[in-house]
């Protein structure tokens, strides 16, 4: 089972949005590239325009790297590498609202990407009360199908966290990320317009307990 990693990023709080990515596009990925047994290593970096809404963005990006196992991703911890990347957080994020996950991704629907797309990232919480097996069982076979009927939606993927993440005291924050990929920003406010959206928007509220955190950003694959 392949499983991925995701850190929701924030920058230092003295640090521009340009600032901090740059030095995550270059320094620190240049780090974490050198990790031993990574199958890929994404970033997924806030649009500037998130920047000039009046909430500001929920995370000022995503970082997602996976591996062939659980067990792969466990015996990278101790390794002169990870331990590297993981100290080179304090250079140029917040690393008392830093956090990450493990997750299992569930392609919902496939597609090719480009460079040139946006991703659309929501940060996934269950309905409260909702039991997490009936959420998770009803988030993928369930909403998933409706979600993916709109049509401009290029491709979607939802990543589960994996079970241990309960056993963490506190528990995690989210329950998972939806990731849909766009053309570009215009298709995706297009898909706001569409039944097949209306549809999968009445369709949140019987397992989300209303609107979701998001993200509009843009994805680099560095591995």
């Amino acid at each position: 089972m392949m499983v991925k990693v995701i850190y929701f990023m924030y920058k230092k709080p003295e640090w521009d949005v340009e600032k901090f990515q740059d030095y995550w596009r270059s320094t620190h990925a240049d780090i974490v590239c050198k990790m031993p047994g990574i199958r890929s290593y994404t970033q997924c970096h806030t649009l500037l325009s998130g920047y000039g809404r009046p909430t500001p963005p929920p995370a000022d990006g995503i970082e997602e790297i996976s591996c062939d196992s659980l067990e792969a991703l466990k015996e990278l911890e101790p390794t002169e590498e990870h331990m590297a990347s993981t100290a080179d957080l304090e250079n140029f994020t917040d690393t008392s609202r830093v956090f990450r996950v493990f997750t299992e991704e569930v392609m919902i629907k496939e597609g090719t990407t480009h460079e040139d797309m946006v991703k659309n990232i929501e940060f996934v919480i269950r309905k409260p009360g909702m039991p997490l097996e009936e959420f998770r069982h009803y988030w993928k076979n369930i909403h998933g199908p409706i979600a993916s009927k709109i049509e401009v939606i290029k491709r979607y993927v939802q990543s589960h966290n994996l079970m241990l993440e309960y056993e963490k005291d506190p528990p995690p924050a989210y329950d998972g990320i939806a990731a849909t990929w766009f053309e570009d920003t215009a298709a995706m406010r297009y898909s706001a317009t569409t039944p097949e959206y209306a549809a999968h928007h009445a369709d949140m509220f019987n397992f989300l307990p209303g609107e979701l955190p998001f993200i509009i950003t843009k994805e680099i694959r560095m591995i």
